[in-house]
């Protein structure tokens, strides 16, 4: 629990409220209304939800990469508008680390574009209050995004750790 936020794993039926929030956030690349149902149903163990007054009003989606099973990847972190400035970005990455750590996750690894300052301070906090390293390099640059002509900015990828048990 997190102040008045109850964090957990997600349901199949929270994917109609994560896309919504996603689309609401006007920064995140949207992903389909089907692949937030996915993601709930196939990724809840490594993702979680917070709840206020049993509506979703924030998210961390991720999963754990085979060719790197000590490394979870951070897919997206969107809160909704009416929650952001209170921490509830903070409390979801560390409530699922928490949980991850002990499964054998070692390493947080997330991608964030150059230009998202909001996103780039959560990821060096989390480091910061996990007492962890924080790398960064680019990972992805425009030409990779082909869809994009160009337009799409670099993404660079955070790699925070090693994680232990807080």
């Amino acid at each position: 629990m997190s102040g008045k936020h109850l964090i957990e794993s997600p349901t199949k039926a929270d994917g109609a409220a994560l896309w919504r929030i996603a689309r609401d956030s006007q920064k995140l690349d949207l992903n389909s209304s089907y692949a937030y149902l996915l993601w709930c149903r196939d990724f809840a163990d490594t993702s979680v939800v917070a709840r206020s007054d049993g509506a979703a009003v924030g998210f961390v989606i991720g999963y754990r990469r085979p060719s790197d099973p000590e490394a979870a990847l951070v897919w997206q972190v969107a809160v909704d508008a009416s929650q952001r400035g209170k921490g509830l970005a903070g409390a979801l990455l560390d409530a699922l680390f928490d949980r991850l750590v002990g499964q054998g996750v070692r390493y947080l690894e997330t991608t964030i574009t150059p230009d998202n300052q909001a996103s780039i301070k959560l990821f060096e906090s989390f480091a910061k209050r996990w007492e962890a390293d924080l790398e960064s390099a680019e990972l992805f640059g425009s030409a990779d995004f082909p869809d994009d002509d160009g337009v799409h900015e670099p993404e660079h990828l955070y790699r925070i750790g090693p994680l232990t048990r807080r």
